[in-house]
């Protein structure tokens, strides 16, 4: 379940009938020449839709885990699917984990991922079902027939917990501060028409499926554009 856009501003500043030293200053009355610049506008068109089922996914951390030595193989490298390469040795509760959320962060250093397509690799970066690097609190997935990738959006109602409470107001307000945007798809037959996984960085501790961070809102509210 879980690429660089450049921008390149080119600014020419051109004198038109000055000699050397000569300033030239603006006055306040003056129009500007429509020929010079133009500047268009695109028109954002802002979208509130309602009901949403909103999961939280982060990356596991090796050193919070226990469990038998587990031997993992698989890619080396990303241009690789279904590797066979030894990977290493790891606790069993995060091998789980990484499975579970897509992505774990070793005691090394490096990442270990995971995809249902490619199966395990190790990496510098936590990564996406497609290779893409995972940012905190602005990394998603979804639908891409619902909500294409790219989409931006922001939580706008943070609704109800899956078992019917108020989920912690600390989470909410983070939550809702943060600019997602739409950057993986799901798993084939998982997820649904209005569901969202929400990527929150790695886990800050033992136990943290038990924190107030692992949670699943329903009838939450967002809004594109």
């Amino acid at each position: 379940m879980r690429i660089l856009l450049t921008l390149v501003i080119v600014a020419a500043l051109a004198g038109c009938g000055e000699t050397a030293g000569e300033g030239r200053s603006v006055e306040a009355s003056e129009t500007p020449s429509m020929t010079s610049t133009t500047t268009t506008s695109k028109k954002t068109t802002i979208e509130t839709s309602e009901d949403w089922e909103i999961t939280v996914y982060y990356t596991a951390v090796e050193r919070f885990h226990d469990g038998d030595p587990t031997a993992v193989t698989g890619c080396t490298v990303l241009d690789c699917v279904n590797g066979t390469d030894d990977l290493g040795t790891y606790p069993a509760d995060f091998v789980q984990a990484v499975e579970d959320e897509g992505t774990g962060q070793t005691t090394s250093g490096q990442y270990l991922n995971w995809s249902y397509d490619i199966g395990y690799w190790l990496d510098s970066t936590p990564r996406t079902s497609d290779g893409g690097a995972l940012t905190p609190f602005v990394s998603s997935a979804a639908d891409p027939s619902v909500l294409p990738q790219g989409t931006a959006f922001t939580i706008t109602g943070c609704g109800a917990q899956d078992d019917g409470s108020a989920p912690d107001a600390d989470v909410c307000a983070t939550l809702q501060d943060a600019a997602w945007r739409i950057s993986d798809e799901f798993t084939p037959g998982l997820g649904g028409a209005k569901h969202i996984d929400a990527y929150i960085g790695p886990e800050t501790g033992p136990d943290f499926t038990d924190s107030a961070w692992y949670i699943t809102l329903t009838g939450a509210t967002i809004t594109t554009g």
